[in-house]
C-alpha cells in the first residue's frame, strides 16, 4: 500500500488512539434510575477548544449530546450535562435519571480542526435495587387479599336466618309427653268453647219461651 494511502488512514486512528492528549475511563457503571459520573482528562494546549460527549459506537457516526462553549459554564442538554475545569484540564459528563437504554459505547471528545480527539467510553446500565416500599407492598396485597376472605367469610357467617340450616335440636320431633299435654289442653280448649256457646243458645231460646207464654 502506498505510504500516501496510509496517512490519512493514520490520521483517522489517531483521533481516538492518541492516550496522551485525551484519556477517560474505559468502563463506568451505574444504577437505573440513577446517575453516573465521567471525567475526561486533557492534555495541556487544549484548554480553549471545545469538548463533547457523543453516543454511538461508530466513531464517525456517533450523535453528539452535549459539547462546552467557549466558558466554564456548565452545559445541560435533558438528562446530561458537561462542564470544562481547564486549570484541571478535565472535563466532566453527568448523565442523570438513567435508563437501561442508555448502556452504550460514549466518547470523550475535543473538537478541532480535521479530526477531532476521542476516547471511547464502555457505559453499563445496572437494575435498579429494590426500594423498601417496593418490598412492603407484596405483604400488603397479601394481606388485602387475606381480609378480603375474611370478609367474605364474615358475609357468609351474616347470612339472613332464612338462609340459615336449622340446628339438629330444632329439627328433633317432640318428646312423647309434649302430644299427652298438647291434647289435654285441646280437649280442655274445647269444653270452654262449648261452655261459652250454651249461655248464648238459652238466650235465644228465652224470648221463645216468653212468647208462648204470654200467649197462653
Amino acid at each position: 500500500m502506498p505510504l500516501l494511502t496510509l496517512y490519512p488512514l493514520l490520521f483517522w486512528l489517531s483521533g481516538y488512539s492518541i492516550a496522551t492528549q485525551i484519556t477517560g475511563p474505559t468502563t463506568v457503571n451505574g444504577l437505573e434510575r440513577g446517575s453516573l459520573t465521567v471525567q475526561c482528562v486533557y492534555s495541556s494546549g487544549w484548554e480553549t477548544y471545545l469538548k463533547w460527549w457523543c453516543r454511538g459506537a461508530i466513531w464517525h457516526d456517533c450523535k453528539i449530546l452535549v459539547k462546552t462553549t467557549r466558558s466554564e459554564q456548565e452545559v445541560k442538554r435533558d438528562r446530561v450535562s458537561i462542564k470544562d475545569n481547564r486549570k484541571n484540564h478535565t472535563f466532566t459528563v453527568t448523565m442523570e435519571d438513567l435508563m437501561k437504554t442508555d448502556a452504550d459505547i460514549y466518547w470523550c471528545g475535543i473538537e478541532k480542526t480535521g479530526t477531532d480527539l476521542g476516547v471511547p467510553v464502555q457505559v453499563t446500565i445496572d437494575p435498579a435495587p429494590v426500594t423498601q416500599e417496593e418490598t412492603s407492598s407484596s405483604p400488603t396485597l397479601t394481606g388485602h387479599h387475606l381480609d378480603n376472605s375474611s370478609e367474605g367469610s364474615q358475609a357468609a357467617n351474616y347470612r339472613p336466618a332464612a338462609h340459615q340450616a336449622q340446628p339438629p335440636e330444632a329439627q328433633c320431633p317432640p318428646a312423647p309427653h309434649l302430644h299427652h299435654i298438647a291434647a289435654a289442653f285441646g280437649g280442655r280448649l274445647a269444653l270452654g268453647l262449648e261452655d261459652d256457646e250454651a249461655p248464648a243458645e238459652s238466650g235465644r231460646n228465652v224470648p221463645r219461651a216468653g212468647t208462648a207464654a204470654a200467649g197462653g
